[in-house]
């Protein structure tokens, strides 16, 4: 299984995710990985680690999630690797819930969205977006757990 961190998707996932998707809600899982020194594209000066860098970023987006119908679900660091065999782990994990594709697609082209996403290219070496759908809760042999 070939494994390869980006911070923009190819033209192919892009389109892919801007075609009609499931009804209902989505949850983007994102597995970020930080560079170590904070690298502003328009060359800007700054002591931010990457990490930092995309915590400004990541502020921005909690607000704008609610703004979009969207919430933050969870947000954690990654310890170890328990199961299956990676490179290199990532740092952190985070779930974000959208109402839809269209309002994921709705605030990344927002004014708002744009402005902020400088800090996370800045921060990111790169990361795994998983779109998922389904419901949130626990799940035994097939059934929810209340």
């Amino acid at each position: 299984m070939k494994v390869e961190n980006a911070v923009e998707p190819s033209k192919e996932q892009l389109e892919g995710f801007a075609q009609p998707g499931p009804e209902g809600p989505i949850y983007m899982l994102n597995l970020l990985r930080y560079k170590d020194k904070a690298e502003y594209e328009d060359g800007r000066e700054t002591e931010l680690t990457g990490r930092e860098a995309y915590g400004l970023y990541a502020q921005g987006v909690f607000e704008l999630l609610s703004e979009f119908g969207g919430g933050a679900m969870f947000h954690g660091e990654i310890e170890r690797l328990m199961l299956g065999e990676v490179e290199d782990l990532w740092d952190q994990v985070a779930i974000a819930q959208y109402p839809s594709r269209q309002a994921m697609l709705d605030m990344v082209m927002s004014p708002r969205y744009q402005e902020i996403s400088v800090h996370r290219s800045a921060g990111l070496a790169g990361q795994l977006n998983i779109e998922t759908v389904g419901a949130v809760g626990l799940w035994l042999a097939g059934k929810p757990i209340d």
